[in-house]
């Protein structure tokens, strides 16, 4: 049965991770399809950035129409998507170019850059609703076929997600109960988070703050996710978190599944 790679990154600026060893790295994992999230550029920048990769692959690009050189996805994929949408439908949460969906024959990929709640957590409020309106899309979809989503959705689910738990919880965006509420409403609506099922004990982290370098000493949090159908669940192969690709302040994650 052939197998499908996933890999989703959160790049932090796609014109400055081009610069380092982001075209190699990629090369390296070969995936069929990748997604990208705060690629922090307009259709044209990414497309340039990324002109080299697109011989192999079809992109499609979402920018953020409220600030130019933020938020920002894009997702790139050997086969050709039998359709491309754009956004959630909602005008409210639709300015920050967070979300594009790829639908194939017997599945969607949906890549998505959560809303962070912000500094001293002043978006918690709007993150709810759009926790709830993005479930609302992602089972609007379902409906049709099974969902893949990935992407960093700024949340650590557990305590074993995050490195320093409890000087955290409720303190810092990112691990408040309402995100973590958020999550967990999405997952009990049929959802597999396919790395913790598969190694429902492993510490490893996905995102490490830059500023105290908490890379070196791998202070860190899982906050990049694939999140599999339920109807997906005996197609489910391994789940990846590759710590060892540099280049931004998250790390590339993965799936790979039969079809």
């Amino acid at each position: 049965m052939p197998q499908l790679h996933l890999v989703s990154w959160n790049v932090n600026g796609i014109r400055a991770i081009v610069k380092k060893d982001f075209i190699k790295d990629i090369k390296e994992m070969n995936p069929d399809i990748l997604c990208l999230q705060e690629t922090k550029g307009q259709p044209e920048d990414v497309k340039t950035a990324l002109q080299v990769l697109l011989s192999d692959y079809q992109v499609a690009v979402n920018s953020s129409k409220a600030r130019k050189g933020y938020s920002g996805t894009a997702i790139l994929s050997k086969e050709k998507p039998l359709k491309i949408s754009y956004n959630i439908g909602i005008d409210e949460h639709d300015r920050e170019g967070r979300v594009i969906a790829v639908e194939f024959e017997s599945f969607f990929v949906v890549t998505v850059y959560t809303p962070n709640s912000g500094e001293g957590m002043k978006r918690l409020d709007y993150r709810e609703t759009w926790d709830q309106a993005f479930r609302v899309y992602i089972l609007s979809l379902e409906e049709k076929k099974p969902v893949i989503i990935c992407g960093d959705l700024n949340v650590a689910h557990r305590e074993i997600d995050i490195a320093r738990s409890k000087e955290n919880y409720n303190k810092t965006s990112g691990y408040t109960q309402v995100e973590i509420d958020g999550l967990e409403a999405l997952l009990n609506a049929g959802y597999i988070d396919t790395f913790r099922s598969q190694f429902p004990e492993e510490i490893k982290y996905s995102w490490w703050n830059y500023k105290y370098r908490a890379r070196d000493r791998n202070v860190g949090w899982r906050i990049d996710y694939f999140l599999a159908s339920e109807k997906l669940k005996d197609q489910l192969q391994e789940a990846l978190i590759y710590n060892e690709y540099l280049g931004s302040d998250h790390c590339p994650v993965g799936l790979k599944l039969n079809i």
